[in-house]
């Protein structure tokens, strides 16, 4: 008999806490205003993947969580920004979770940290927000 659960559900299974994205006080989902200075996204693979990992990557976000989380606000990253979802991947990717988490919560867009802040023209996640 099959069972409807994943083992990974198991409460006696090894696996960690997914990060939350969500703002617990403005009840909104994170994301990020404009793409980080080294957004897996911008041209030139300013993170150094290696062959096939960005599509790897999407891959599965697309098929499971439905985001990416952006790198530069994951908790070793040392950023005062909490988890974030990647804004080249929202600008790029429609998935249903997001469209769910748009409609029931709404994005509140927060500024990436870290060098090279200023948006730029050539990069479609840099856009000013007010």
């Amino acid at each position: 008999m099959d069972s409807m659960f994943d083992p990974a559900d198991d409460p006696g299974s090894d696996r960690s806490p997914r990060l939350s994205v969500g703002d617990p006080e403005l009840r909104k989902t994170r994301r990020l205003a404009r793409e980080c200075a080294t957004c897996i996204f911008k041209p030139g693979n300013p993170m150094h993947l290696d062959p096939g990992r960005l599509k790897q990557m999407v891959a599965e976000a697309r098929g499971d969580a439905g985001y990416i989380i952006c790198h530069s606000t994951l908790p070793y990253a040392g950023s005062p920004v909490p988890p974030a979802v990647c804004r080249g991947f929202a600008d790029r990717y429609r998935t249903w979770q997001l469209q769910v988490m748009e409609r029931l919560w709404g994005f509140v867009d927060v500024e990436p940290s870290g060098p090279n802040l200023a948006p730029t023209a050539d990069c479609p996640g840099d856009t000013p927000h007010a």
